[in-house]
């Protein structure tokens, strides 16, 4: 896999750190009592977990399997719900944890449909956000790290369903997108 990264985007001790200031931020303010984490499937699972361990409160944590992406290194455009559950919202304070902001399409979509569900408040809480115009008006209440507009993986993101367990976050070499 090494030599399939052309440069290493975000340390991981840089994101440890930040994770670090970020877990302090959600303490102060988020409600008191119990958390709902949703966790969107798959590619925020390594985020959350190392963020959520930080928190120190009482934690309920959900998870969504969404698809916008489908394999590709562009949004399709359709963001899927593969669930057949819905996680039990109505009333309750939601953080909403997704691994990238990047047209915007999946954390809005997500996140109305929490709100359909009766959800009191939905904060939203990504690791990376993309400096690139938003098909869909959202921003993110907690971010991790700015990132330009280039695809990126490591860390829980993939590309075609690897590169998830490195330990950072990184660009690929064109011909590493090329070979899929």
């Amino acid at each position: 896999m090494k030599q399939d990264i052309a440069r290493v985007l975000i340390d991981e001790k840089v994101i440890e750190k930040r994770l670090d200031v970020m877990a302090a931020q959600i303490e102060r303010e988020f409600p008191e009592g119990t958390l709902l984490a949703i966790i969107l499937l798959k590619g925020a699972l390594v985020f959350a977990a190392d963020l959520l361990r930080r928190v120190e409160r009482p934690l309920e944590i959900e998870c969504l399997n969404v698809s916008s992406y489908h394999g590709g290194t562009e949004s399709s455009g359709k963001v899927d719900f593969l669930d057949r559950s819905f996680p039990e919202v109505k009333g309750r304070h939601v953080l909403l944890l997704d691994d990238i902001l990047d047209t915007g399409r999946t954390l809005h979509a997500v996140a109305e449909r929490l709100r359909e569900e009766g959800a009191e408040a939905v904060h939203t809480c990504v690791l990376l956000s993309k400096d690139r115009p938003r098909v869909e008006e959202v921003e993110a209440d907690y971010t991790g790290f700015q990132i330009g507009d280039e695809f990126v993986v490591g860390y829980g993101l993939d590309y075609m369903g690897r590169y998830r367990n490195l330990p950072h976050v990184a660009v690929l070499t064109p011909e590493a997108i090329a070979r899929g």
